[in-house]
């Protein structure tokens, strides 16, 4: 029972991740789950993997491009300290998107996130999206 009550809550601090800090830009709540060590394995090679360069990217690429932002959790699995996560993240492309001028047209980005949560905190991340898909769909017009 206690690794089912563990699974929940690890589960939890990703859902409130995603609602608080991805959606509605919450730097309080960032601060509050992201954990001082935290490492984004999925950060590009060359590129800070650190907590302030996620929410950089959340902060000054995702929000200003995508009016209306909102993440739809489909399904989440945790194994462990290891929580996986399949979502969307929505909008409409309004502002300057990696390079794109603003479209005015939907955009939908899938993702999957595995996160490792220690002590209610993000520690480290790994992910897989199709955001590059989707900047294709916008230069093609």
């Amino acid at each position: 029972m206690y690794i089912a009550m563990n699974a929940e809550a690890n589960k939890r601090v990703v859902r409130r991740f995603n609602k608080e800090v991805i959606q509605d830009g919450s730097r309080a709540a960032f601060d509050e789950l992201m954990d001082g060590s935290f490492v984004n394995r999925s950060a590009p090679q060359g590129v800070a993997n650190g907590p302030e360069s996620m929410w950089s990217t959340f902060e000054h690429v995702l929000r200003p491009a995508l009016s209306g932002l909102q993440v739809t959790i489909h399904e989440q699995l945790c194994d462990g300290d290891k929580v996986v996560t399949r979502k969307s993240i929505t909008g409409t492309h309004t502002g300057p998107f990696m390079g794109r001028a603003a479209t005015g047209k939907p955009v939908s980005i899938d993702v999957i996130d595995i996160v490792r949560v220690r002590d209610g905190r993000y520690i480290e991340h790994w992910g897989i999206n199709t955001l590059q898909s989707v900047l294709a769909q916008l230069r093609a017009g």
